[in-house]
């Protein structure tokens, strides 16, 4: 993947990230529910035992990282790791409010770990990689510091007709001329969406005994406007382009986001919008 400006690039995703970290907090428990089969499936697929250390990247709100520390006990410790600096201090309240102690909180960047060789022993990274400007520097990189026989578990978002949750909001800005199409080969939800793609980046970074398989998730909402809220929560993309609109173009996109989503609503008007993620899981 190549962009322009790469550091341009970092910097708004760090600068993005920290301004969502807010509306990410808010939304926590449904983001939760929302990746709970993926963070159980990652988790299962490494095998984690007690005492073992763990490292999560591009860790958001922590919600694998903290699963993983109950897991490996209190003779294990897990390192909840991310860019923006709002998103650890999200995770680390939720891990007081929890009361798990066997974890810390560190800045890091994913394609440079501030992290010694072979320190650790499973790494964890739910959506984070296809989101990176260089993935294989990033991969390269959870490599060096897995420990030899380490595991590393990771989940990427599938191809975009199979995440209508995702895409129906975005399709509606494009189909009205008030958002611009990606950039091929930009960093983006589905950048790591093909298979091959994704197997050939592991395999090229060193990595061994690789299996992907899609993991199915949904997320239900109790209306459209409810979906339309938290999309806004989630997504600053969105809401920045929202931000700019009158008041009857914003009208105007959610009766056509209502009609799109129409397929995905039943006769009480609660909406069920299904996705499917890529896990992959791998040996170092």
């Amino acid at each position: 993947m190549t962009i322009d400006d790469p550091a341009e690039h970092r910097s708004a995703s760090r600068a993005g990230w920290e301004s969502a970290s807010q509306g990410w907090s808010r939304c926590g428990e449904r983001i939760a529910a929302f990746g709970m089969p993926v963070a159980e499936r990652m988790l299962e697929g490494v095998g984690l035992e007690p005492g073992q250390r763990v490292l999560e990247i591009a860790a958001g709100l922590g919600d694998v990282g903290l699963m993983a520390a109950a897991r490996v006990g209190p003779r294990g410790s897990v390192i909840v790791s991310d860019q923006a600096e709002g998103m650890l201090a999200a995770a680390r309240e939720r891990a007081q409010a929890r009361g798990v102690e066997n974890v810390e909180f560190r800045l890091l960047d994913a394609e440079s770990l501030d992290l010694d060789t072979a320190s650790v022993d499973v790494a964890l990274c739910r959506s984070g990689y296809m989101l990176m400007v260089d993935p294989p520097a990033a991969l390269r990189e959870t490599r060096r510091v897995l420990r030899p026989g380490g595991r590393l578990a990771l989940a990427v978002w599938d191809e975009p007709q199979r995440n209508p949750w995702a895409t129906a909001p975005m399709a509606v800005m494009l189909e009205r001329g008030l958002a611009e199409p990606p950039a091929p080969g930009a960093p983006g939800m589905f950048a790591l969406a093909d298979r091959a793609r994704l197997r050939g980046a592991l395999e090229e970074c060193g990595f061994t005994e690789i299996e992907i398989e899609p993991v199915s998730v949904h997320r239900r909402h109790a209306t459209v406007e409810d979906f339309w809220q938290v999309s806004l929560e989630l997504s600053r993309v969105l809401a920045s382009l929202v931000e700019g609109l009158r008041e009857e173009e914003v009208a105007a996109v959610r009766a056509a986001l209502r009609a799109r989503l129409e397929p995905f609503t039943d006769a009480r008007g609660a909406v069920d919008l299904p996705g499917s993620s890529l896990v992959a899981i791998a040996g170092a």
